[in-house]
Protein backbone atom coordinates (compact mmCIF):
# COMPACT_ATOMS: atom_id res chain seq x y z
CA UNK A 1 0.00 0.00 0.00
CA UNK A 2 1.27 3.51 -0.81
CA UNK A 3 2.37 5.67 2.09
CA UNK A 4 -0.13 8.23 3.42
CA UNK A 5 0.60 11.78 2.30
CA UNK A 6 1.49 14.90 4.24
CA UNK A 7 0.73 17.91 2.01
CA UNK A 8 2.21 21.31 2.81
CA UNK A 9 1.19 24.47 0.95
CA UNK A 10 2.98 27.84 1.16
CA UNK A 11 3.70 30.47 -1.46
CA UNK A 12 6.96 31.43 0.27
CA UNK A 13 9.58 29.15 -1.25
CA UNK A 14 12.01 29.47 1.68
CA UNK A 15 9.34 28.54 4.21
CA UNK A 16 8.10 25.71 2.01
CA UNK A 17 11.59 24.21 1.68
CA UNK A 18 12.16 24.42 5.43
CA UNK A 19 8.80 22.82 6.13
CA UNK A 20 9.43 20.03 3.63
CA UNK A 21 12.87 19.42 5.14
CA UNK A 22 11.56 19.10 8.68
CA UNK A 23 8.60 16.92 7.69
CA UNK A 24 10.81 14.59 5.68
CA UNK A 25 13.37 14.29 8.47
CA UNK A 26 10.75 13.24 11.04
CA UNK A 27 8.06 11.48 9.00
CA UNK A 28 9.68 10.45 5.70
CA UNK A 29 9.90 6.79 6.69
CA UNK A 30 6.17 6.35 7.16
CA UNK A 31 4.66 9.11 5.03
CA UNK A 32 5.09 10.64 1.60
CA UNK A 33 5.90 14.34 1.83
CA UNK A 34 4.39 16.54 -0.89
CA UNK A 35 5.07 20.30 -1.03
CA UNK A 36 3.28 22.84 -3.23
CA UNK A 37 3.71 26.62 -3.62
CA UNK A 38 0.20 27.33 -4.90
CA UNK A 39 -3.22 26.51 -3.39
CA UNK A 40 -4.72 26.08 -6.88
CA UNK A 41 -2.00 23.60 -7.84
CA UNK A 42 -2.42 21.85 -4.50
CA UNK A 43 -6.14 21.31 -5.17
CA UNK A 44 -5.30 19.77 -8.54
CA UNK A 45 -2.83 17.48 -6.77
CA UNK A 46 -5.51 16.41 -4.30
CA UNK A 47 -7.92 15.58 -7.13
CA UNK A 48 -5.30 13.41 -8.80
CA UNK A 49 -4.53 11.70 -5.50
CA UNK A 50 -8.24 10.99 -5.03
CA UNK A 51 -8.41 9.42 -8.49
CA UNK A 52 -5.39 7.27 -7.60
CA UNK A 53 -7.11 6.27 -4.35
CA UNK A 54 -4.19 7.57 -2.30
CA UNK A 55 -4.85 8.68 1.26
CA UNK A 56 -3.94 12.10 2.65
CA UNK A 57 -3.27 12.27 6.39
CA UNK A 58 -2.38 15.94 6.85
CA UNK A 59 -2.99 19.32 5.20
CA UNK A 60 -0.53 21.89 6.57
CA UNK A 61 -1.30 25.23 4.93
CA UNK A 62 -0.12 28.84 5.16
CA UNK A 63 -2.99 31.25 5.91
CA UNK A 64 -1.88 34.26 3.86
CA UNK A 65 -1.43 33.34 0.20
CA UNK A 66 -2.37 35.34 -2.92
CA UNK A 67 -5.58 34.32 -4.69
CA UNK A 68 -6.77 31.98 -1.96
CA UNK A 69 -6.05 32.01 1.76
CA UNK A 70 -5.46 28.94 3.88
CA UNK A 71 -9.02 28.73 5.20
CA UNK A 72 -10.41 28.98 1.67
CA UNK A 73 -8.06 26.23 0.51
CA UNK A 74 -9.02 23.94 3.39
CA UNK A 75 -12.72 24.48 2.63
CA UNK A 76 -12.23 23.14 -0.88
CA UNK A 77 -9.76 20.46 0.19
CA UNK A 78 -12.29 19.11 2.71
CA UNK A 79 -14.66 18.27 -0.14
CA UNK A 80 -11.95 15.96 -1.50
CA UNK A 81 -10.35 14.62 1.70
CA UNK A 82 -12.70 15.35 4.61
CA UNK A 83 -10.85 13.08 7.03
CA UNK A 84 -7.39 14.62 6.64
CA UNK A 85 -6.06 16.50 9.67
CA UNK A 86 -6.11 20.23 8.99
CA UNK A 87 -3.54 22.74 10.32
CA UNK A 88 -2.80 26.41 9.56
CA UNK A 89 0.53 28.23 9.53
CA UNK A 90 0.45 31.90 10.54
CA UNK A 91 3.22 34.45 11.02
CA UNK A 92 1.48 35.96 14.03
CA UNK A 93 -1.63 35.48 16.11
CA UNK A 94 -4.56 36.23 13.81
CA UNK A 95 -7.85 36.14 15.73
CA UNK A 96 -10.00 36.63 12.62
CA UNK A 97 -8.28 33.76 10.79
CA UNK A 98 -8.59 31.59 13.87
CA UNK A 99 -12.33 32.18 14.17
CA UNK A 100 -12.83 31.51 10.44
CA UNK A 101 -10.75 28.35 10.64
CA UNK A 102 -12.73 27.03 13.60
CA UNK A 103 -16.16 27.90 12.18
CA UNK A 104 -15.60 27.03 8.53
CA UNK A 105 -13.13 24.15 8.43
CA UNK A 106 -13.08 22.79 11.99
CA UNK A 107 -9.32 23.34 12.16
CA UNK A 108 -7.30 20.86 14.20
CA UNK A 109 -4.25 23.02 15.03
CA UNK A 110 -2.49 26.37 14.50
CA UNK A 111 1.25 26.64 14.05
CA UNK A 112 3.19 29.88 14.37
CA UNK A 113 6.13 30.74 12.15
CA UNK A 114 8.94 30.12 12.88
CA UNK A 115 8.49 26.75 14.51
CA UNK A 116 12.09 26.32 15.63
CA UNK A 117 12.99 24.05 17.20
CA UNK A 118 10.63 21.61 15.46
CA UNK A 119 11.17 19.05 18.24
CA UNK A 120 9.22 21.40 20.53
CA UNK A 121 6.93 23.44 18.28
CA UNK A 122 6.08 21.12 15.38
CA UNK A 123 6.64 17.39 15.90
CA UNK A 124 4.75 16.80 19.19
CA UNK A 125 1.61 18.47 17.84
CA UNK A 126 1.86 16.66 14.48
CA UNK A 127 2.42 13.36 16.30
CA UNK A 128 -0.93 13.82 18.04
CA UNK A 129 -2.70 14.80 14.81
CA UNK A 130 -1.31 11.85 12.88
CA UNK A 131 -2.08 9.41 15.70
CA UNK A 132 -5.70 10.61 15.64
CA UNK A 133 -5.82 10.19 11.87
CA UNK A 134 -4.33 6.68 12.02
CA UNK A 135 -6.83 5.63 14.70
CA UNK A 136 -9.82 6.74 12.61
CA UNK A 137 -8.50 5.86 9.16
CA UNK A 138 -9.80 2.90 7.17
CA UNK A 139 -7.54 2.07 4.24
CA UNK A 140 -9.28 2.20 0.85
CA UNK A 141 -9.11 -0.62 -1.68
CA UNK A 142 -5.57 -0.69 -3.01
CA UNK A 143 -5.96 -1.90 -6.58
CA UNK A 144 -7.84 -1.52 -9.85
CA UNK A 145 -11.23 0.21 -9.70
CA UNK A 146 -13.87 -0.10 -12.41
CA UNK A 147 -16.55 2.57 -12.71
CA UNK A 148 -19.65 1.84 -14.74
CA UNK A 149 -23.31 0.96 -14.53
CA UNK A 150 -24.91 -2.40 -13.88
CA UNK A 151 -26.98 -2.34 -17.06
CA UNK A 152 -24.09 -1.47 -19.39
CA UNK A 153 -23.04 -4.43 -21.60
CA UNK A 154 -19.52 -2.99 -21.88
CA UNK A 155 -19.22 -2.68 -18.11
CA UNK A 156 -20.39 -6.28 -17.71
CA UNK A 157 -17.90 -7.51 -20.32
CA UNK A 158 -15.05 -5.75 -18.54
CA UNK A 159 -15.98 -7.05 -15.10
CA UNK A 160 -16.33 -10.61 -16.37
CA UNK A 161 -12.96 -10.34 -18.09
CA UNK A 162 -11.19 -9.21 -14.93
CA UNK A 163 -12.95 -11.76 -12.73
CA UNK A 164 -12.21 -14.68 -15.05
CA UNK A 165 -8.56 -13.65 -15.31
CA UNK A 166 -8.33 -13.55 -11.48
CA UNK A 167 -7.49 -9.85 -11.42
CA UNK A 168 -8.68 -8.25 -8.13
CA UNK A 169 -10.74 -5.11 -8.69
CA UNK A 170 -13.31 -2.90 -7.01
CA UNK A 171 -16.59 -2.38 -8.83
CA UNK A 172 -18.22 1.04 -8.43
CA UNK A 173 -21.72 1.37 -9.88
CA UNK A 174 -22.02 5.12 -10.42
CA UNK A 175 -25.82 4.90 -10.37
CA UNK A 176 -26.44 2.86 -7.24
CA UNK A 177 -23.46 4.44 -5.43
CA UNK A 178 -24.36 8.03 -6.31
CA UNK A 179 -25.43 8.72 -2.71
CA UNK A 180 -22.17 7.40 -1.29
CA UNK A 181 -20.05 10.42 -0.21
CA UNK A 182 -16.75 8.79 -1.19
CA UNK A 183 -18.03 7.91 -4.66
CA UNK A 184 -19.32 11.45 -5.10
CA UNK A 185 -15.91 12.87 -4.17
CA UNK A 186 -14.25 10.54 -6.69
CA UNK A 187 -16.66 11.55 -9.47
CA UNK A 188 -16.12 15.23 -8.65
CA UNK A 189 -12.36 14.75 -8.86
CA UNK A 190 -12.71 13.03 -12.24
CA UNK A 191 -14.85 15.84 -13.62
CA UNK A 192 -16.05 15.34 -17.23
CA UNK A 193 -14.06 12.09 -17.51
CA UNK A 194 -16.57 10.43 -15.18
CA UNK A 195 -19.05 10.20 -18.07
CA UNK A 196 -16.71 8.07 -20.24
CA UNK A 197 -17.82 4.70 -18.89
CA UNK A 198 -16.69 2.08 -18.27
CA UNK A 199 -13.72 3.82 -16.71
CA UNK A 200 -10.80 1.92 -15.17
CA UNK A 201 -8.56 3.55 -12.55
CA UNK A 202 -5.15 2.07 -11.79
CA UNK A 203 -3.12 2.56 -8.60
CA UNK A 204 -0.43 4.50 -10.49
CA UNK A 205 -2.95 7.15 -11.49
CA UNK A 206 -3.44 5.92 -15.04
CA UNK A 207 -7.03 5.75 -16.24
CA UNK A 208 -8.60 4.17 -19.30
CA UNK A 209 -11.79 5.81 -20.55
CA UNK A 210 -14.52 3.77 -22.26
CA UNK A 211 -12.32 0.74 -21.59
CA UNK A 212 -12.30 -2.57 -23.43
CA UNK A 213 -10.67 -5.81 -22.18
CA UNK A 214 -7.77 -5.68 -24.66
CA UNK A 215 -6.64 -2.27 -23.40
CA UNK A 216 -6.88 -3.35 -19.78
CA UNK A 217 -5.03 -6.60 -20.52
CA UNK A 218 -2.12 -4.68 -22.00
CA UNK A 219 -1.99 -2.28 -19.06
CA UNK A 220 -1.99 -4.98 -16.36
CA UNK A 221 0.59 -7.08 -18.17
CA UNK A 222 -1.43 -10.04 -19.40
CA UNK A 223 0.54 -11.63 -22.19
CA UNK A 224 -1.11 -11.32 -25.58
CA UNK A 225 1.97 -11.60 -27.83
CA UNK A 226 4.08 -14.70 -28.22
CA UNK A 227 7.67 -14.66 -26.95
CA UNK A 228 8.87 -16.66 -29.91
CA UNK A 229 7.59 -17.68 -33.33
CA UNK A 230 7.88 -21.47 -32.95
CA UNK A 231 6.66 -24.03 -30.40
CA UNK A 232 6.72 -27.81 -30.16
CA UNK A 233 3.06 -27.79 -29.12
CA UNK A 234 0.48 -25.04 -29.60
CA UNK A 235 -2.87 -25.42 -27.85
CA UNK A 236 -5.91 -23.42 -28.93
CA UNK A 237 -8.20 -23.03 -25.93
CA UNK A 238 -7.43 -22.73 -22.23
CA UNK A 239 -10.26 -24.78 -20.71
CA UNK A 240 -9.63 -27.87 -18.56
CA UNK A 241 -8.71 -30.04 -21.57
CA UNK A 242 -6.26 -27.50 -22.95
CA UNK A 243 -4.72 -26.77 -19.55
CA UNK A 244 -4.29 -30.49 -18.83
CA UNK A 245 -2.54 -31.00 -22.17
CA UNK A 246 -0.31 -28.01 -21.47
CA UNK A 247 0.69 -29.30 -18.03
CA UNK A 248 1.56 -32.76 -19.34
CA UNK A 249 3.25 -31.45 -22.47
CA UNK A 250 5.42 -28.87 -20.73
CA UNK A 251 6.28 -31.20 -17.84
CA UNK A 252 7.60 -33.67 -20.41
CA UNK A 253 9.84 -31.14 -22.11
CA UNK A 254 7.67 -29.73 -24.90
CA UNK A 255 7.91 -25.99 -25.55
CA UNK A 256 4.20 -25.24 -25.13
CA UNK A 257 1.91 -22.26 -25.70
CA UNK A 258 -1.82 -21.83 -24.98
CA UNK A 259 -3.88 -19.36 -27.00
CA UNK A 260 -7.06 -18.42 -25.14
CA UNK A 261 -9.70 -16.07 -26.55
CA UNK A 262 -11.20 -14.94 -23.22
CA UNK A 263 -9.70 -16.31 -20.01
CA UNK A 264 -8.16 -19.62 -18.92
CA UNK A 265 -10.68 -22.00 -17.42
CA UNK A 266 -13.27 -22.15 -20.21
CA UNK A 267 -16.90 -22.75 -19.31
CA UNK A 268 -15.86 -24.90 -16.37
CA UNK A 269 -14.02 -21.87 -14.99
CA UNK A 270 -17.32 -20.01 -14.85
CA UNK A 271 -19.06 -22.70 -12.83
CA UNK A 272 -20.03 -21.58 -9.34
CA UNK A 273 -19.63 -25.08 -7.90
CA UNK A 274 -18.26 -28.44 -9.09
CA UNK A 275 -19.16 -31.22 -6.68
CA UNK A 276 -18.32 -34.38 -8.64
CA UNK A 277 -14.69 -33.81 -9.64
CA UNK A 278 -12.46 -36.58 -8.35
CA UNK A 279 -10.30 -35.65 -5.38
CA UNK A 280 -12.40 -32.74 -4.10
CA UNK A 281 -14.99 -34.27 -1.76
CA UNK A 282 -16.18 -30.85 -0.59
CA UNK A 283 -16.37 -29.54 -4.16
CA UNK A 284 -14.63 -26.52 -5.60
CA UNK A 285 -15.53 -23.54 -7.74
CA UNK A 286 -14.63 -23.37 -11.41
CA UNK A 287 -12.66 -20.23 -10.66
CA UNK A 288 -10.61 -22.14 -8.10
CA UNK A 289 -9.96 -24.97 -10.50
CA UNK A 290 -8.87 -22.59 -13.27
CA UNK A 291 -6.58 -20.63 -10.95
CA UNK A 292 -4.83 -23.78 -9.73
CA UNK A 293 -4.47 -25.22 -13.24
CA UNK A 294 -3.02 -21.97 -14.60
CA UNK A 295 -0.53 -21.78 -11.74
CA UNK A 296 0.48 -25.38 -12.38
CA UNK A 297 0.91 -24.80 -16.13
CA UNK A 298 3.02 -21.69 -15.56
CA UNK A 299 5.20 -23.55 -13.07
CA UNK A 300 6.14 -25.94 -15.89
CA UNK A 301 6.90 -23.04 -18.23
CA UNK A 302 3.71 -22.94 -20.33
CA UNK A 303 3.25 -19.64 -22.11
CA UNK A 304 -0.36 -18.41 -22.00
CA UNK A 305 -1.56 -15.79 -24.47
CA UNK A 306 -4.82 -14.28 -23.21
CA UNK A 307 -6.88 -12.59 -24.43
CA UNK A 308 -5.78 -13.70 -27.87
CA UNK A 309 -7.71 -15.43 -30.63
CA UNK A 310 -6.79 -17.88 -33.35
CA UNK A 311 -8.59 -16.92 -36.55
CA UNK A 312 -7.05 -19.33 -39.04
CA UNK A 313 -4.29 -21.82 -39.74
CA UNK A 314 -2.42 -23.39 -42.61
CA UNK A 315 0.06 -26.20 -43.22
CA UNK A 316 3.56 -25.77 -44.60
CA UNK A 317 5.40 -29.09 -44.67
CA UNK A 318 5.82 -30.29 -41.09
CA UNK A 319 4.78 -26.90 -39.68
CA UNK A 320 1.28 -25.94 -38.57
CA UNK A 321 0.99 -22.15 -38.72
CA UNK A 322 -1.64 -20.32 -36.67
CA UNK A 323 -2.89 -16.86 -37.62
CA UNK A 324 -3.89 -14.70 -34.66
CA UNK A 325 -6.37 -11.85 -34.38
CA UNK A 326 -3.58 -9.27 -34.03
CA UNK A 327 -2.34 -10.40 -37.49
CA UNK A 328 0.74 -12.13 -36.09
CA UNK A 329 1.52 -15.80 -36.69
CA UNK A 330 3.11 -18.59 -34.70
CA UNK A 331 4.15 -22.00 -35.97
CA UNK A 332 4.37 -25.39 -34.30
CA UNK A 333 5.04 -29.02 -35.04
CA UNK A 334 1.91 -30.21 -33.21
CA UNK A 335 -1.37 -28.35 -32.84
CA UNK A 336 -4.04 -29.27 -30.30
CA UNK A 337 -7.54 -27.79 -30.58
CA UNK A 338 -9.35 -27.51 -27.25
CA UNK A 339 -11.70 -24.61 -27.90
CA UNK A 340 -14.64 -26.23 -26.13
CA UNK A 341 -18.11 -24.91 -26.87
CA UNK A 342 -20.02 -21.68 -26.47
CA UNK A 343 -23.56 -21.20 -25.24
CA UNK A 344 -26.23 -21.61 -27.88
CA UNK A 345 -27.98 -18.32 -28.56
CA UNK A 346 -31.57 -17.93 -27.43
CA UNK A 347 -33.71 -17.06 -30.43
CA UNK A 348 -36.41 -14.80 -29.02
CA UNK A 349 -37.32 -11.17 -29.78
CA UNK A 350 -35.35 -8.66 -27.72
CA UNK A 351 -32.67 -11.03 -26.42
CA UNK A 352 -29.78 -9.79 -28.54
CA UNK A 353 -30.65 -6.14 -27.85
CA UNK A 354 -30.61 -6.59 -24.07
CA UNK A 355 -27.63 -8.93 -23.80
CA UNK A 356 -25.37 -7.63 -21.05
CA UNK A 357 -28.17 -5.42 -19.73
CA UNK A 358 -30.05 -7.98 -17.66
CA UNK A 359 -29.65 -10.93 -20.05
CA UNK A 360 -26.51 -13.02 -19.78
CA UNK A 361 -25.11 -16.25 -21.19
CA UNK A 362 -23.41 -18.44 -18.64
CA UNK A 363 -23.01 -18.13 -14.91
CA UNK A 364 -22.44 -14.40 -14.66
CA UNK A 365 -20.02 -14.66 -11.73
CA UNK A 366 -19.85 -10.90 -11.22
CA UNK A 367 -23.64 -10.49 -11.30
CA UNK A 368 -24.65 -12.77 -8.43
CA UNK A 369 -24.18 -10.26 -5.64
CA UNK A 370 -25.95 -7.56 -7.69
CA UNK A 371 -29.10 -9.71 -7.65
CA UNK A 372 -29.52 -9.48 -3.89
CA UNK A 373 -33.21 -9.27 -3.05
CA UNK A 374 -34.33 -9.79 -6.67
CA UNK A 375 -35.97 -12.58 -8.66
CA UNK A 376 -33.55 -14.28 -11.04
CA UNK A 377 -34.60 -16.43 -14.01
CA UNK A 378 -32.42 -19.34 -15.16
CA UNK A 379 -33.17 -20.69 -18.64
CA UNK A 380 -32.10 -24.32 -19.05
CA UNK A 381 -32.19 -27.65 -17.24
CA UNK A 382 -28.70 -29.16 -17.46
CA UNK A 383 -25.97 -29.27 -14.80
CA UNK A 384 -24.58 -25.80 -15.50
CA UNK A 385 -28.05 -24.30 -15.07
CA UNK A 386 -28.53 -26.20 -11.80
CA UNK A 387 -25.17 -25.05 -10.41
CA UNK A 388 -26.02 -21.45 -11.31
CA UNK A 389 -29.44 -21.69 -9.67
CA UNK A 390 -27.93 -22.89 -6.41
CA UNK A 391 -25.31 -20.13 -6.51
CA UNK A 392 -27.84 -17.37 -7.19
CA UNK A 393 -30.11 -18.65 -4.42
CA UNK A 394 -27.46 -17.45 -1.96
CA UNK A 395 -28.09 -13.85 -3.00
CA UNK A 396 -31.42 -13.52 -4.79
CA UNK A 397 -34.80 -13.44 -3.10
CA UNK A 398 -36.08 -16.07 -5.52
CA UNK A 399 -34.66 -18.15 -8.38
CA UNK A 400 -36.96 -19.49 -11.11
CA UNK A 401 -35.67 -22.19 -13.44
CA UNK A 402 -37.44 -22.26 -16.83
CA UNK A 403 -37.27 -25.81 -18.21
CA UNK A 404 -38.74 -26.99 -21.52
CA UNK A 405 -39.30 -30.55 -20.36
CA UNK A 406 -41.49 -32.02 -17.67
CA UNK A 407 -38.71 -32.37 -15.06
CA UNK A 408 -35.01 -31.89 -14.41
CA UNK A 409 -34.18 -35.58 -13.99
CA UNK A 410 -33.69 -36.28 -17.69
CA UNK A 411 -30.99 -33.63 -18.17
CA UNK A 412 -29.39 -33.04 -14.77
CA UNK A 413 -27.28 -35.13 -12.37
CA UNK A 414 -29.25 -36.51 -9.43
CA UNK A 415 -27.11 -34.81 -6.77
CA UNK A 416 -27.96 -31.41 -8.30
CA UNK A 417 -31.66 -32.23 -8.64
CA UNK A 418 -31.69 -33.17 -4.96
CA UNK A 419 -29.99 -29.91 -3.95
CA UNK A 420 -32.44 -27.86 -5.99
CA UNK A 421 -35.45 -29.64 -4.51
CA UNK A 422 -34.08 -28.93 -1.03
CA UNK A 423 -33.50 -25.21 -1.70
CA UNK A 424 -36.62 -23.26 -0.78
CA UNK A 425 -35.67 -20.21 -2.83
CA UNK A 426 -35.57 -22.18 -6.10
CA UNK A 427 -38.74 -22.78 -8.12
CA UNK A 428 -38.75 -25.07 -11.19
CA UNK A 429 -41.17 -23.94 -13.90
CA UNK A 430 -41.56 -26.87 -16.30
CA UNK A 431 -42.94 -26.86 -19.87
CA UNK A 432 -41.67 -23.25 -20.05
CA UNK A 433 -39.69 -21.39 -22.72
CA UNK A 434 -38.92 -17.75 -23.47
CA UNK A 435 -41.25 -16.23 -26.07
CA UNK A 436 -40.02 -12.63 -25.84
CA UNK A 437 -38.14 -10.24 -23.55
CA UNK A 438 -39.07 -6.62 -22.86
CA UNK A 439 -37.27 -3.45 -21.81
CA UNK A 440 -35.89 -0.28 -23.32
CA UNK A 441 -32.34 0.00 -21.92
CA UNK A 442 -32.42 -3.05 -19.62
CA UNK A 443 -34.45 -6.18 -18.99
CA UNK A 444 -37.80 -5.36 -17.37
CA UNK A 445 -40.15 -8.24 -18.24
CA UNK A 446 -40.16 -11.63 -19.94
CA UNK A 447 -42.93 -13.49 -21.76
CA UNK A 448 -42.94 -17.21 -20.92
CA UNK A 449 -44.72 -19.69 -23.19
CA UNK A 450 -46.21 -22.64 -21.31
CA UNK A 451 -46.46 -25.64 -23.64
CA UNK A 452 -48.73 -27.62 -21.31
CA UNK A 453 -51.42 -24.88 -21.28
CA UNK A 454 -50.56 -23.29 -24.65
CA UNK A 455 -50.61 -19.88 -22.93
CA UNK A 456 -48.06 -17.09 -22.62
CA UNK A 457 -47.47 -15.41 -19.27
CA UNK A 458 -45.70 -12.06 -18.89
CA UNK A 459 -43.72 -11.51 -15.66
CA UNK A 460 -41.38 -8.87 -14.27
CA UNK A 461 -37.66 -9.70 -14.41
CA UNK A 462 -34.40 -7.92 -13.63
CA UNK A 463 -31.95 -10.66 -14.59
CA UNK A 464 -32.05 -13.74 -16.80
CA UNK A 465 -29.19 -16.22 -17.31
CA UNK A 466 -29.23 -18.57 -20.29
CA UNK A 467 -27.92 -22.18 -20.33
CA UNK A 468 -29.59 -23.84 -23.32
CA UNK A 469 -26.94 -26.17 -24.66
CA UNK A 470 -23.71 -25.49 -26.43
CA UNK A 471 -22.19 -25.42 -29.88
CA UNK A 472 -18.58 -25.51 -31.07
CA UNK A 473 -16.79 -22.49 -32.46
CA UNK A 474 -14.84 -24.07 -35.31
CA UNK A 475 -15.55 -21.83 -38.31
CA UNK A 476 -12.02 -20.43 -38.13
CA UNK A 477 -10.70 -23.84 -39.24
CA UNK A 478 -12.16 -23.40 -42.73
CA UNK A 479 -12.55 -26.60 -44.73
CA UNK A 480 -9.19 -28.09 -43.76
CA UNK A 481 -10.33 -29.96 -40.65
CA UNK A 482 -13.20 -32.44 -41.05
CA UNK A 483 -16.21 -31.82 -38.78
CA UNK A 484 -19.67 -33.28 -38.31
CA UNK A 485 -22.90 -31.52 -39.30
CA UNK A 486 -22.92 -29.60 -36.01
CA UNK A 487 -19.33 -28.37 -36.30
CA UNK A 488 -17.72 -30.81 -33.85
CA UNK A 489 -14.27 -32.02 -34.93
CA UNK A 490 -13.91 -35.61 -36.13
CA UNK A 491 -10.99 -37.58 -34.73
CA UNK A 492 -9.56 -41.11 -34.80
CA UNK A 493 -12.10 -43.84 -35.62
CA UNK A 494 -14.76 -41.24 -36.51
CA UNK A 495 -12.65 -40.33 -39.55
CA UNK A 496 -12.55 -43.86 -40.92
CA UNK A 497 -15.13 -44.61 -43.62
CA UNK A 498 -15.61 -48.36 -44.15
CA UNK A 499 -12.03 -48.89 -43.06
CA UNK A 500 -10.68 -46.24 -45.42
CA UNK A 501 -8.50 -43.46 -44.13
CA UNK A 502 -9.54 -39.81 -44.55
CA UNK A 503 -8.98 -37.90 -47.75
CA UNK A 504 -5.57 -36.22 -47.98
CA UNK A 505 -4.19 -38.59 -45.33
CA UNK A 506 -0.70 -39.53 -46.53
CA UNK A 507 0.82 -41.41 -43.60
CA UNK A 508 1.12 -45.19 -43.52
CA UNK A 509 -0.93 -45.50 -40.33
CA UNK A 510 -4.44 -44.74 -39.14
CA UNK A 511 -5.12 -41.46 -37.34
CA UNK A 512 -4.44 -41.65 -33.62
CA UNK A 513 -7.43 -41.76 -31.29
CA UNK A 514 -7.54 -37.94 -30.81
CA UNK A 515 -5.97 -36.94 -34.12
CA UNK A 516 -7.87 -35.08 -36.85
CA UNK A 517 -7.70 -35.71 -40.58
CA UNK A 518 -4.50 -33.61 -40.61
CA UNK A 519 -1.52 -35.43 -39.10
CA UNK A 520 -0.14 -33.61 -36.08
CA UNK A 521 -3.41 -31.74 -35.44
CA UNK A 522 -5.35 -33.09 -32.46
CA UNK A 523 -8.70 -32.24 -30.84
CA UNK A 524 -9.76 -32.81 -27.24
CA UNK A 525 -12.60 -31.94 -24.91
CA UNK A 526 -16.05 -30.68 -25.74
CA UNK A 527 -15.12 -29.51 -29.26
CA UNK A 528 -14.46 -33.11 -30.31
CA UNK A 529 -17.19 -35.20 -31.92
CA UNK A 530 -18.34 -37.95 -29.57
CA UNK A 531 -16.67 -36.55 -26.46
CA UNK A 532 -18.24 -37.04 -23.04
CA UNK A 533 -19.25 -33.57 -21.90
CA UNK A 534 -17.76 -33.86 -18.45
CA UNK A 535 -14.90 -32.03 -16.77
CA UNK A 536 -12.97 -35.17 -15.85
CA UNK A 537 -13.16 -36.58 -19.38
CA UNK A 538 -11.86 -33.32 -20.85
CA UNK A 539 -8.89 -33.36 -18.47
CA UNK A 540 -8.27 -37.01 -19.31
CA UNK A 541 -8.34 -36.38 -23.06
CA UNK A 542 -5.91 -33.49 -22.68
CA UNK A 543 -3.47 -35.72 -20.81
CA UNK A 544 -3.84 -38.64 -23.23
CA UNK A 545 -3.39 -36.44 -26.30
CA UNK A 546 0.14 -35.54 -25.23
CA UNK A 547 1.21 -39.18 -25.60
CA UNK A 548 -0.02 -39.13 -29.20
CA UNK A 549 1.78 -35.83 -29.73
CA UNK A 550 5.04 -37.47 -28.63
CA UNK A 551 4.46 -40.37 -31.01
CA UNK A 552 3.78 -37.97 -33.85
CA UNK A 553 6.83 -35.80 -33.09
CA UNK A 554 9.11 -38.84 -32.96
CA UNK A 555 8.42 -39.38 -36.67
CA UNK A 556 8.61 -35.72 -37.82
Amino acid sequence: MAKPILLSVDDDSDVLRALERDLRAQYGAGYRIVACDSPQKALDILRQLKIRNDHVALLLVDQRMPGMDGVGFLQEAMSIYPDARRALLTAYADTRAAISAINQVNIHYFFLKPWDPPSEHLYPQLDDLLADWQAAHRSPFDGIRVLGTRWSPRSYELREFLARNHVPFQWIDVETSSNDPETKRLLDALGPEATNLPLVLFPDGTRLLESVPAEVAEKIGLRTHAQTSFYDLAIIGGGPAGLAAAVYGASEGLNTVIIEREAPGGQAGMSSRIDNFLGFPSGLSGNDLARRAVAQAKRFGVEILSPQEAIGFRIEGSYRIIRLADKSEISCHALLIATGVQWRRLDAPGVDRLQGAGIYYGAGATEAISCKGETVYIVGGANSAGQAAINFSRYAERVVMLVRGSSLSATMSKYLVDQIMETAKITVWTHASIAEVHGSTRLEEISVFCSDTNKTERVQANAMFIFIGAQPRTDWLGDTIERDEHGFILTGPSLMHNGARPNRWKLNRDPFLLETNIPGVFAVGDVRHGSVKRLASGVGEGAIAVQFVHQYLSKV
